[in-house]
């Protein structure tokens, strides 16, 4: 995947407004931000961008993987849930200054939103695979993809729901585990 020409400029502006955000609402404790931007984009080299019409990004906090993805993937859709106000506030700040109109943003949580059918659901949050599956029930088919963002844990959370996957892919990078699962039974 090629990352679009304006990249750097818009991960520039991004980070300028993290840090004075940051400051003020106590968003994350990165020092560093490099490290989750490259931790966001790096599934791009497996993920085929022209099949993704809509993404759900659940839980996205500072935006981490959904903006990136978003500006990297122009052409999809995301919907990025992030129920914490200032969360949010963030989210539509980023959006704006970004002039990523491929996003729209949530507040709220994935499970008290109508159910849409979405081609891609990410999470880079705390959740468990098993409890991921049951509140994004609805959203998802046998075609959608699942892109995970775990760290060790990731076989041990599999292990019990294997059976209702058709296609588990695990990519290790350092201590990340990206987990890409498609055909997961309703």
């Amino acid at each position: 995947m090629k990352i679009p020409q304006d990249f750097n400029e818009k991960i520039s502006e991004y980070k300028r407004i993290f840090t004075k955000f940051n400051a003020v609402h106590n968003l994350s404790a990165y020092n560093d931000l490099n490290p989750a931007i490259n931790d966001s984009i790096y599934p791009l080299k497996f993920l085929e961008p022209n099949k993704l019409k809509t993404a759900i990004d659940i839980g996205s906090g500072s935006g981490l993987p959904a903006v990136f993805l978003a500006i990297c993937i122009s052409e999809c859709e995301f919907f990025l849930f992030e129920p914490a106000q200032k969360k949010a506030s963030f989210l539509m700040l980023i959006k704006s200054a970004l002039k990523l109109e491929n996003i729209t943003i949530k507040c709220q949580k994935l499970e008290n939103c109508e159910a849409f059918r979405t081609d891609l659901i990410c999470s880079r949050a705390a959740f468990k695979i098993d409890k991921l599956l049951e509140i994004s029930k609805g959203f998802y088919d046998e075609n959608t993809l699942f892109l995970l963002y775990k760290g060790s844990s990731v076989n041990s959370e599999l292990s019990t729901i294997k059976n209702k996957i058709k296609q588990i892919k695990i990519i290790n990078q350092n201590t990340r585990n990206y987990a890409f699962l498609k055909g997961v039974k309703c």
